[in-house]
C-alpha cells in the first residue's frame, strides 16, 4: 500500500503519480489543473490520468473508491481529508444521451484520451516528476492538442470537431462559456458556431447541472461577460428566457441615465466579486426580472409623465419562485433569492418607516445580502447612496436584543387574559410586538393594554 501522508493536494496527487510509475504504469496530472499551472494559479483539485485500469488502481491503493469504475474513475484517499480522483485512459463510445458514453474502452494510450476531452486548454498532461526537476510546466507537459498555444492566445477551442464535442456532452457548452469567461478568452469562430447550432439542445442536460453552471458563472467574478456570451451564443433564450426580455426595456432616465433594464443587470453582474454568496448573485440577476412584462410608456397626456413598472416587483417575485422551481433550488435558497427581488424596492421607503416596520425590515434573514444588492442597484444606476448608508448604520448600531427582542406578549398571556385562540391571534401579537419596537410598551402588562385597545377586551 502505497502511503499518501497529507501535505497538500499536490503532494497526495504527486505521489499517487510516482506509485503508478513505479507500478509500471503511464501517469500524468490532467485536465484544469495542468490549465491553471501553466496559468500561474493554484489549482482547487489535481486529477491524475493513467494507462493503469481501475482493478490496477485499487490493487495498488487499497482504500480507493471505485466511484465511476464503468468510466475508469477511481478515487484515491489519503489518511487525512484529500482525495484525489484518478482516471484510467480512455476512448469513448456513443453519447445516445447527450451527457455520458454509453460505453467506454480502456486505452494505454495517452493521446487517445485526451481527443476525446473538450477544449484543447483542458487537453494538456503534465508529468510532476519532470516538473519537480525542471519548475517548467512547459517540458513537463505532454500537448497533443497546442492547448499551450490557445492558451498563451487567449482563444478557447474545442478539441477536434467542435459539433462532435458539443453532441457528446450538452453540458461542454455552458463550460466553454465560464471557462471563455473566467480566463478571459475569446471564442475560436467554429467552436461558438458550433455552440450556436447546438444551443436549443441544452434542454437535453438536468436541471440541476445547468443549475450550477450558472451558479458558477455568477460567482467566479465574470458575471457579466459569462452572461454576455451566453447572449451571444444563443443559451440564454434557452436556459433562461426571461432575462433575455430584458433587452430593450427602456427606464425612466432620471433614475436609470446607464439604460435599459439588461444594461442596468448587466451592470450589477459587474460588481459581483468572486465567492459571492449564490442567492445574491441570482438575487443580482433577477431583482429587475418583472419589469418587462409590467412596463408601462409615458402617458402623452400627462405632462411630465414618465415610464413606469407598477408591480414589477410581485411579478418578479412569482418568476423568480417558478425560476427557482425549475432549476430545483433548495427551499432555503430559493426563499432568499425571493426575498431579495421582494424586498429590494423597500429602501426606498426607509428613511420614512415606523421604528418597529424599520427594525422587521433589518432582522430580514442575511440581511448583509439585502445592503449589498441595494449598493449594486444604486452604483448600477444612479449612484445615490444617500438611503444605502441610512440602512447600513441602523443595521450595524442594532443588536439581536434590540431588532428581535424577547417578546412581551405571547399567545399564552392572550389565553390567561380571555381572548380564544382564533384568526385575529396573529394580529393581536404583531400589534404588541410592533409597541414593543416602537418602545411604547415595555412591559407585559402595556402590551396587553395596547392589544385591549385595538381589539377591545376579551368576552367572558
Amino acid at each position: 500500500m502505497v502511503d499518501l501522508r497529507s501535505d497538500g493536494k499536490y503532494g497526495a496527487a504527486r505521489r499517487i503519480v510516482r506509485a503508478l510509475c513505479d507500478a509500471g504504469h503511464r501517469a500524468y496530472f490532467a485536465g484544469g489543473c495542468v490549465r491553471d499551472l501553466h496559468l500561474g494559479l493554484e489549482p482547487k483539485d489535481y486529477d491524475v490520468a493513467t494507462s493503469a485500469t481501475p482493478d490496477a488502481v485499487v490493487k495498488l491503493f487499497p482504500n480507493a473508491l471505485t466511484v465511476g469504475a464503468h468510466f475508469g474513475v477511481v478515487l484515491v484517499r489519503d489518511d487525512g481529508a484529500l482525495a484525489t480522483e484518478v482516471a484510467t485512459f480512455r476512448h469513448d463510445g456513443v453519447y445516445s444521451d447527450g451527457r455520458r458514453p454509453d460505453a467506454v474502452r480502456f486505452s494505454t494510450d495517452p493521446r487517445e484520451d485526451v481527443l476525446r476531452r473538450d477544449f484543447t486548454i483542458n487537453g494538456m498532461l503534465l508529468d510532476p516528476v519532470i516538473f519537480d526537476k525542471t519548475g517548467d510546466t512547459a517540458a513537463a507537459t505532454l500537448d497533443y492538442v497546442r492547448g499551450r498555444e490557445d492558451l498563451a492566445a487567449g482563444v478557447l477551442r474545442a478539441i477536434g470537431q467542435a459539433s462532435l464535442r458539443f453532441a457528446e456532452d450538452k453540458l461542454r457548452m455552458l463550460r466553454g462559456v465560464r471557462f471563455a469567461a473566467r480566463l478571459g478568452l475569446e471564442m475560436e469562430p467554429r467552436t461558438m458556431a458550433a455552440i450556436r447550432a447546438c444551443a436549443s439542445e441544452i434542454g437535453q442536460v438536468s436541471c440541476e447541472r445547468i443549475r450550477d453552471e450558472l451558479t458558477l458563472m455568477l460567482t467566479e467574478g465574470h458575471a457579466r461577460r459569462a452572461f454576455e456570451l451566453l447572449d451571444t451564443t444563443g443559451l440564454l433564450a434557452q436556459v433562461l428566457p426571461a432575462a433575455v426580455r430584458m433587452k430593450g426595456v427602456e427606464q425612466p432616465p432620471q433614475f436609470h441615465p446607464e439604460g435599459d433594464v439588461w444594461t442596468h443587470s448587466m451592470l450589477l453582474l459587474e460588481k459581483l466579486q468572486a465567492g459571492v454568496p449564490a442567492t445574491l448573485a441570482w438575487g443580482a440577476l433577477l431583482h429587475d426580472i418583472g419589469k418587462p412584462a409590467t412596463y408601462q410608456p409615458p402617458n402623452p397626456a400627462v405632462p411630465g409623465d414618465r415610464i413606469r413598472f407598477n408591480g414589477h416587483v410581485e411579478v418578479g417575485v412569482r418568476m423568480t419562485e417558478a425560476i427557482a422551481a425549475r432549476l430545483r433550488f433548495s427551499n432555503e435558497d430559493a426563499a432568499q433569492m425571493v426575498a431579495l427581488v421582494k424586498n429590494h424596492m423597500r429602501f426606498g421607503d426607509v428613511k420614512q418607516m415606523r421604528e418597529s416596520t424599520l427594525k422587521r425590515f433589518l432582522r430580514l434573514p442575511r440581511f448583509e445580502e439585502h445592503l449589498a444588492l441595494h449598493w449594486m442597484d444604486c452604483m448600477s444606476a444612479h449612484g445615490d447612496l444617500e438611503l444605502y448608508e441610512f440602512a447600513k448604520r441602523r443595521y450595524e448600531a442594532a443588536s439581536a436584543e434590540t431588532i428581535r427582542p424577547k417578546l412581551l406578549v405571547t399567545g399564552r398571556d392572550l389565553i390567561q387574559a380571555g381572548y380564544r385562540p382564533g384568526p385575529e391571534f396573529k394580529s393581536m401579537l404583531e400589534a404588541a410586538e410592533d409597541a414593543q419596537l416602537e418602545g411604547t410598551a415595555t412591559t407585559r402588562d402595556e402590551g396587553l393594554a395596547v392589544v385591549r385597545e385595538r381589539f377591545g377586551r376579551a368576552s367572558t
